[in-house]
């Protein structure tokens, strides 16, 4: 296949500052790629995502993208969506307003933008969330479950495009001092064709935000994710299904990252309709050409 030149950004995603957030990788126009080629650069990048940007399939879409982890496509993720509206609007791909429509394998989501510049904020309604049924792999399950400090919501199998295994442990001290058994998690999330198992607990009143999040995804070689977007909306839809969403008025802040000296934030906030909405800022690190 003929090299050829393209744009190539590197993003931090839910990140008020370079350093902070989850890193993405960003094609521009990756026109005439086919798949195996996408997914080739997608593991050489190493990123947890890369995504590549493509002509929209309906005049509905403002954009349309390919999200990809180094081992395969994801229908939905969201710090790639959260950083594609970004990309599209910083980058002159779209003209810049509130109001965005992103088409990626999971439908057709709609995007709300605030602000401008180093002050714009991204907010993208997730694909509804639904609790998957996790019988087969209990046996699997159980014996995680048994080596941590669980609490709250019972642990269980989400998927808002892809799926995720949630565990809510007894606060965000547990959370932050847990050492994952990631040979388990490999083995549960590989049987279940899941891309991880997360836990998440409740911080203590006065803090900068309501829940510490970490997400493991070592079949995807990634032990764990800086931060994570579709996770959290997973999270968010699991507690609003109880009512048990942490914050006030159907909104908190999750922190995710901490760990991994990346300390990002993620803004949710589950609307009138059920729907959960998650996003956060965008920092640009790398603007630059690539060729493959």
């Amino acid at each position: 296949m003929q090299r050829t030149s393209h744009r190539y950004l590197q993003l931090d995603v839910f990140a008020d500052r370079p350093g902070a957030g989850n890193p993405l990788g960003v094609v521009l126009d990756a026109t005439g790629w086919d798949t195996a080629r996408m997914q080739a650069f997608a593991a050489w990048t190493n990123l947890s995502e890369t995504i590549f940007f493509l002509p929209p399939t309906t005049a509905a879409a403002s954009y349309r993208i390919r999200i990809f982890t180094p081992r395969q496509e994801l229908p939905f993720a969201g710090h790639p969506s959260v950083g594609a509206a970004w990309a599209a609007l910083e980058t002159g791909l779209v003209a810049d307003t509130a109001k965005l429509v992103q088409e990626c394998a999971a439908g057709l989501l709609p995007v709300q933008v605030e602000g401008h510049g180093t002050a714009r904020s991204i907010q993208l309604r997730a694909p509804r969330a639904r609790r998957r049924d996790a019988a087969p792999w209990d046996q699997a399950l159980q014996a995680i479950l048994a080596t941590l400090p669980v609490a709250g919501l019972a642990a269980a199998l989400w998927n808002n495009g892809p799926s995720w295994w949630l565990v809510e442990l007894q606060d965000a001290d547990a959370v932050r001092r847990l050492t994952p058994d990631l040979a388990a998690i490999a083995a549960l999330t590989q049987a279940s064709d899941a891309v991880g198992l997360a836990v998440f607990g409740r911080t203590p009143a006065g803090s900068d935000h309501d829940l510490a999040v970490r997400a493991f995804c070592p079949a995807d070689n990634i032990p764990e994710d800086p931060v994570t977007g579709s996770v959290n909306a997973c999270i968010a839809a699991a507690l609003h299904a109880v009512a048990a969403l942490p914050g006030r008025e159907n909104r908190y802040t999750a922190s995710q990252g901490r760990e991994l000296g990346r300390d990002g934030r993620v803004a949710l906030l589950v609307d009138a309709d059920g729907e959960v909405w998650m996003g956060g800022q965008v920092q640009l690190v790398i603007d630059g050409r690539m060729t493959w």
